[in-house]
Formats: C-alpha cells, structure tokens, sequence
C-alpha cells in the first residue's frame, strides 16, 4: 500500500512551472494527485504541464494567472473546479525575489509590488482557495491543507532584502492566523521557510552570494529539489493532518548557524 498516495485529490501551486514551485508539482503529480498550476507565463506552463504528465495517473493543467490581480485568481479557481470538481490542496508558492534596494533607497513602489505578490497574492489565493473547501465542509466533506513557500528572510537579516524579508513574515502572520481560524473546518495550514536553492532568482545574484551561503549552511550545500518531491506530497497527504500552524526551516541548518 502506498502511504502517501493522492489519488483523488486536486493540487493547486501557484508559481508551479518552475524552480521550487515545479519540484513540489513533480512530487504532487508522482503520488496521483491533480495538479494545477497557476503561473504567467503561459509558455513554461506549457513545458511544466508536459514534464508532469507522464508522471502518474492524475491530469495536469496550467492556467495563466497574476496573483497580483484577484480577477485572475478568481477565475483560475473557476476553471480549476470546473476541471477538477475540487481543490484539495493549494501550495501558495508564486512569488518574486523584492526589490534589492538599501534600506535608504527604499520606494512605495517598489515596497508595495513585493508585498502586492508575495503576501497580499497568497492571501487572496486562500481568500478563494478556502471558501470553496468551507463549503465542502458544510456539505460534510471538511479538510483542506494551505502550505506557503515562504523563506529563512523572514526570520534571519539579510542586506538589500527588507521588503523582501518583510513580505515572507507576514506570509508567516498569515499562515499562523489561516491555521487558526480555519482549524474548525479541518483545514490545515503551514509554511516551508527554505533556504538557498539554486534557481533562477538565485542565479542572477552575485556569485559570491552562492560562496558565503554554502560557507554558511551547516551540511555545507544548496537544498537539492528532488527532496522536495516528497516534503510537498507529506505536507499534502492526511500523514500531516496534526501539524497546522507551523512555519518550518527547510534550509539544512542555515537557520541556526
């Protein structure tokens, strides 16, 4: 028997057509779920929706979507229950690297754009995600899980990242307020704080950025992404239905050094 299949349930992750996001959805889609991904680029979602299809026995779509803009989102759930007939699971992981800017060079414009994506998106993704699982648990099939990309930023400084840094904390605000509110109807809710992996935000840093992060991660790496497959398919299966609340370090021991 497999302990961790998914077959049956329907997947959301935003952002999932590459990086962190695509890792997780491999996991999704290898133990049988559904998976939809809501990103904007309509041409890597094509690619992703290839990559995933051959993976097990649940169907993939890619819907274009902007989770700065709630019309997209509220449509991208519409196609996705009109597809699926439900959402099981929504990884809220679309989000954008900040703008890089000293405390001192700080713009409303920029400050606000970071937020607009990485925590105010992700709040109205659950915000449509979660009315649709309430109603199912009125209907008397509760249960739901929320888990958020969010970042080790948000719990340890870093230069040129304060927008960035304080998009990620409220995103752990959120997931802690998301879990307790939503408990009642068997939703659950967490956030995966990871550290340096190598994608394509991380490559357009300074290279010796890289250097100081691996000096500094205690096991002396970058996170690998195959191991995601399998963090994204425990958080999503009933083998984490205990855990709610949480926002937990993944970024081999980056936190604590």
């Amino acid at each position: 028997m497999n302990l961790f299949d998914l077959t049956g349930r329907t997947a959301i992750i935003t952002g999932g057509n590459g990086g962190l996001g695509l890792a997780m959805a491999r996991g999704l889609a290898k133990a049988g779920a559904n998976v939809a991904i809501w990103a904007r680029s309509a041409e890597k979602n094509a690619s992703a929706v290839e990559k995933l299809r051959t993976l097990g026995a649940g169907d993939v779509m890619a819907l274009t979507c902007d989770i700065a803009d709630e019309a997209h989102i509220e449509a991208a759930m519409a196609q996705t229950l009109g597809a699926f007939g439900r959402a099981d699971i929504c990884f809220a992981n679309a989000g954008i690297s900040g703008a890089g800017t000293p405390i001192p060079d700080i713009t409303a414009e920029g400050w606000d754009h970071t937020l607009a994506v990485n925590t105010r998106g992700a709040a109205l993704v659950y915000k449509h995600v979660t009315r649709h699982m309430i109603a199912r648990a009125k209907e008397g099939d509760p249960g739901g899980k929320l888990i958020a990309t969010s970042s080790g930023q948000s719990i340890m400084g870093v230069n040129r990242s304060s927008d960035y840094a304080a998009s990620k904390a409220a995103l752990n605000g959120l997931t802690r307020a998301a879990a307790f509110e939503l408990a009642r109807h068997q939703i659950t809710a967490n956030a995966l704080l990871f550290g340096f992996y190598e994608t394509d935000i991380t490559a357009k840093a300074d290279p010796k950025f890289a250097e100081w992060m691996s000096r500094r991660i205690p096991l002396r790496r970058p996170g690998d992404h195959e191991g995601l497959e399998g963090l994204a398919v425990f958080f999503a299966s009933s083998h984490s239905d205990y855990i709610t609340g949480q926002c937990l370090p993944v970024d081999g021991g980056l936190c604590i050094s």
